[in-house]
């Protein structure tokens, strides 16, 4: 990436006058000060940046100033993410890379809250006390696919993994208060990539209602509402190299922006306990069923990239458009779509699933955002139930190909066990399995089919069924032998 020589004086996004700036960047149109904050979004990192709150953003340059948005943080290490928004009131850098760059200032953030963890009382109060506020219409989430107390398996509430969710036990808590002090109905958005994730939103928030007791349930139940949503835009971590190139291009300095692709969707329910924002007028579609979107998109998008991530990262890539510059691994994940996530999937209304297959593959060899396969690592035994296993499942009942998922899993094994095909030592991704996982995979050196054995990714049925379960131990066998770039290439038939 090249950079132009450093502007200066350098416009200091935590106090730049908007009015100032370059007029290279996008800066708001609307008088912050006017906006009145009704949304409370938990769980503020890049991608709630690079979405929902640029969708809140585009209503705000329309002249709808009902809409700004309080950002919190429930972890203890949001409080970077506390520190660079607060500093900066709110605002931060998109800059959007495809075929052109463009740098846009976000000003729909107008606050944020963090919260320490559940022992922070202080912090959770504050947060209690935005939920509650009659003014707040939409509590919305973005905490990852694993922030949910709720089995993948059953659908039903997990208990102990609720009463360590800052998240929930935080919104329950709120909503508790806000029917003591008749804040009125509320909307709760989740932004998170699951299947049905408002009616997932809605089992875990009256699971931990139900230890309340006092009638909190029934009050959710009658004043509150969950849509479904599909949300959509590659966005991968900042760098300091971002950072520079916001310094020397446009002479601003933000501590913390933000790096997309030009493309974003959102597909949402038209379920909402008070008016919905006009959401519609910037793009969004609303419909009644946003189950057909949601599938097609974590089996294709999601499931794709987790299909790559281990067995590129065994190769030694780095970067996701490296990848798909590579005939062999591109033709492998192309394939999967193709051959296995496509033919199981529902009908969608108005959608060309081959188009938007080749779409995604050139969104994934986009060059300018430079999206990290590390990211993609994150949270596999999180991901790959819910994106991958479902059409494992499909297949299987059908007679079908599942050679593309059996090598992507295989893959995830190698992965676990630290080493990449050339012998260097992986830093494994975060994953909230991560200690149980390298057992499993450790013990499959010897016999893989003992990483079918966890139950908590894979139920009880593929570690036993008679043809995933030798495909599997034959994908894992040739990575083992043959390495990785020879068993993609002779899994696609080269």
């Amino acid at each position: 990436m090249t950079s132009a020589t450093p502007t200066t004086p350098l416009h200091d996004l935590a106090d730049a006058d908007l009015a100032t700036l370059p007029d290279t960047l996008e800066a708001p149109s609307y008088q912050r000060s006017a906006l009145t904050p009704s949304i409370v979004h938990l769980g503020v990192g890049g991608f709630h940046r690079a979405h929902l709150a640029v969708y809140v953003d585009d209503l705000c340059q329309r002249g709808n100033t009902d809409w700004a948005i309080v950002g919190a943080g429930v972890m203890p290490g949001d409080v970077r993410m506390a520190d660079a928004l607060l500093t900066q009131r709110g605002l931060y850098a998109l800059i959007s890379r495809g075929a052109e760059t463009t740098t846009r200032i976000i000003g729909s953030i107008v606050d944020f809250v963090h919260v320490a963890g559940l022992d922070d009382t202080d912090g959770a109060d504050e947060l209690i006390a935005r939920i509650a506020d009659p003014a707040t219409k939409i509590v919305s989430l973005t905490i990852t696919e694993g922030g949910y107390p709720v089995h993948d398996d059953s659908g039903l509430f997990d208990a102990d993994r609720a009463a360590n969710s800052a998240a929930f036990q935080i919104l329950v808590r709120g909503l508790d208060r806000r029917r003591r002090s008749g804040g009125g109905p509320l909307t709760v958005v989740s932004c998170d990539n699951i299947v049905h994730n408002g009616r997932v939103t809605r089992t875990a928030t009256i699971g931990v209602a139900d230890t309340v007791g006092d009638d909190l349930t029934d009050w959710i139940r009658e004043h509150v509402r969950f849509p479904n949503s599909m949300v959509d835009r590659i966005t991968p971590a900042t760098t300091d190299a971002d950072r520079e190139w916001l310094a020397a291009e446009h002479g601003l300095v933000d501590r913390w922006p933000v790096v997309a692709e030009p493309f974003r969707q959102w597909v949402l329910e038209d379920d909402f306990a008070t008016a919905m924002p006009p959401f519609a007028d910037v793009g969004v579609l609303v419909t009644d069923d946003v189950e057909p979107y949601e599938i097609l998109k974590l089996r294709m998008l999601n499931a794709s990239h987790s299909c790559l991530a281990y067995l590129a990262a065994l190769a030694g890539f780095q970067l996701v458009d490296e990848v798909l510059r590579d005939d062999d691994f591109r033709e492998f994940v192309g394939a999967f779509m193709r051959d296995e996530a496509a033919p199981v999937l529902p009908a969608v209304p108005g959608v060309d699933v081959a188009a938007y297959a080749a779409e995604l593959l050139e969104r994934f060899a986009n060059p300018a955002i430079g999206d990290q396969i590390a990211r993609l690592c994150l949270d596999g035994s999180s991901k790959f139930p819910k994106f991958l296993l479902p059409t494992v499942r499909a297949q299987l009942d059908a007679g079908g190909s599942i050679r593309f998922a059996a090598l992507a899993l295989a893959g995830w094994c190698r992965y676990l066990q630290g080493r990449d095909d050339g012998g260097h030592a992986i830093e494994l991704a975060h994953d909230p399995l991560l200690a149980d996982l390298t057992g499993f995979a450790a013990a499959a050196d010897t016999d893989p089919a003992v990483f079918l054995s966890n139950k908590t990714v894979f139920g009880d049925d593929l570690g036993a069924d008679a043809r995933f379960a030798p495909a599997f131990v034959d994908a894992f066998t040739s990575l083992q032998a043959s390495g990785v770039r020879s068993t993609v290439a002779a899994c696609i038939g080269r």
